[in-house]
């Protein structure tokens, strides 16, 4: 590895043209073929950091013979090494590593454990020089490359932002340099570069921007045959994905709860934002993680929509029901809680199918994203047991409903004031005392048709009132 990294410097500084170094006019990739067989017993990392030595350091003009399958075997060290020597090569333009140099990024960030700041950083490096950004070599010779991931990142994010947006939705018609289809081609991985790196670098400032690309490789899928959406919808689930890692939102199931921003400058109409709720109808059953980010995306946004959006309302029932993934039924929610004043207005509906469609589809889904199994005993490691902050957002949701005695009957019929109050036992904070003290006083006159209401105790009903009148800052 010692002679590999020398090799490397080599190769950085000289820029030969046939590739004599070692080897005294033969070929560098001959040496390294010698000496890989004179060592008749050689450790397995060793031989696999030779003959990699020996196929990338083959001139064009010879057969690579390297073969990307052998990166199933390779071990997490060899990986990193790989990571750390590939920009040599790239910046020397010795030979087209581009393909492989993915396919190494994407086997050492992608493995179960996570990626050290090391191999996030020589990943991070090896991507910042596939796209043309400027720095300083001495970066590159560093064996140890994290203190400079704050730099990386921000160069990374930067450079590849004003990449993707020439590449206008994947026509490289105008991409004379290479790097648009680089930064293309870098989609699927520029994600896990950036997310174990989050505290490192700024958040973008260009969201619209981004989802701007989006929507234009979302208009080329809907314009394709059906026979040619595949690679565009790949493409396009990982733009979205892009747009938020780059803006710094989390996807992780227990953030979905905290009020994160999507920085953005300028102001949109909620019309701006119909071609998420088509491509969310189009694919929410066949890729639900892309359905997940438009989800939280919506949400984060804190997009408004008009409640005669029959589409959108289709859409975000399906995803909370019972079949549908704990992660996604759980942000469905969280975006039905952001539209709660659409469906306190459900009068305002001059449709009347549209309105009973609403009524009596969107009370039970919102049951169901909370618990799919009515009546079943959970574990309290279980995601569909009592969750505080889950369960505060259902209870703030339920409360809003309430306001309106159109929603009375189906709180009722479909079990939630049963819900709330199997709820009250659990529950010992001031915003779940309220919101449960609010619901229960709203529909008062009803509750006496309860059975469950005699299972609350005089205690119980002391200590929630007592919370609920307790100074805290609550909203509606």
């Amino acid at each position: 590895m010692a002679l590999s990294h020398l090799y490397c410097g080599c190769v950085l500084q000289a820029y030969p043209d046939r590739g004599e170094f070692l080897g005294c006019g033969r070929r560098d990739s001959d040496t390294f073929l010698q000496m890989r067989l004179s060592l008749t017993s050689i450790p397995t990392t060793d031989l696999m950091v030779l003959a990699t030595n020996m196929d990338l350091s083959l001139s064009e003009d010879r057969h690579n013979i390297w073969n990307p399958s052998s990166l199933d075997t390779c071990s997490v060290s060899v990986l990193e090494w790989l990571s750390h020597y590939l920009p040599y090569h790239f910046v020397t333009g010795r030979m087209n590593v581009e393909e492989f140099a993915i396919k190494v990024i994407l086997k050492l960030l992608s493995s179960p454990s996570s990626p050290s700041n090391q191999s996030v950083a020589n990943c991070t490096l090896l991507a910042c020089v596939m796209i043309g950004v400027q720095f300083d070599k001495k970066v590159i010779v560093r064996i140890d490359k994290s203190s400079a991931l704050p730099l990386l990142t921000d160069a990374l994010l930067a450079k590849f932002q004003i990449a993707l947006w020439a590449c206008d939705g994947g026509c490289f018609s105008t991409d004379s340099t290479g790097v648009a289809r680089r930064a293309w081609n870098l989609l699927k991985v520029i994600c896990l570069m950036l997310e174990p790196a989050k505290r490192y670098y700024h958040h973008s400032p260009h969201p619209m921007r981004n989802l701007d690309v989006c929507k234009r490789i979302y208009s080329r899928v809907k314009s394709l045959e059906q026979i040619h959406t595949r690679e565009f919808l790949d493409a396009l689930r990982n733009a979205l994905r892009f747009t938020l890692t780059a803006a710094k939102v989390s996807r992780g199931p227990a953030d979905l709860w905290n009020s994160q921003i999507f920085w953005t400058e300028d102001s949109h109409s909620p019309e701006d934002f119909d071609w998420l709720v088509d491509y969310l109808e189009y694919i929410y059953s066949d890729d639900q993680e892309a359905a997940f980010d438009i989800l939280v995306l919506l949400g984060v946004m804190k997009v408004r929509f008009n409640s005669a959006k029959h589409q959108f309302f289709k859409s975000l029932i399906a995803c909370m029901g019972s079949n549908m993934p704990v992660h996604l039924r759980h942000a469905a929610l969280c975006l039905a809680h952001s539209a709660r004043e659409e469906m306190i207005s459900i009068n305002a509906i001059d449709d009347v199918n549209l309105r009973d469609m609403i009524l009596a589809d969107f009370s039970p889904a919102i049951l169901t994203a909370v618990c799919p199994q009515q009546g079943a005993l959970f574990s309290e490691d279980d995601p569909d047991y009592f969750h505080p902050e889950r369960d505060l957002c259902y209870l703030e949701l339920v409360f809003a409903l309430a306001r309106n005695s159109s929603w009375h009957s189906h709180l009722f019929k479909d079990r939630h004031i049963c819900r709330c109050i199997s709820i009250i036992a659990q529950c010992h904070s001031r915003p779940h005392a309220f919101y449960l003290a609010g619901i229960l006083l709203r529909i008062a006159p009803e509750l006496s048709s309860v059975p469950s209401l005699k299972s609350i105790t005089g205690q119980q009903w002391w200590d929630m009132m007592r919370s609920a009148v307790a100074p805290c800052q609550l909203h509606n």
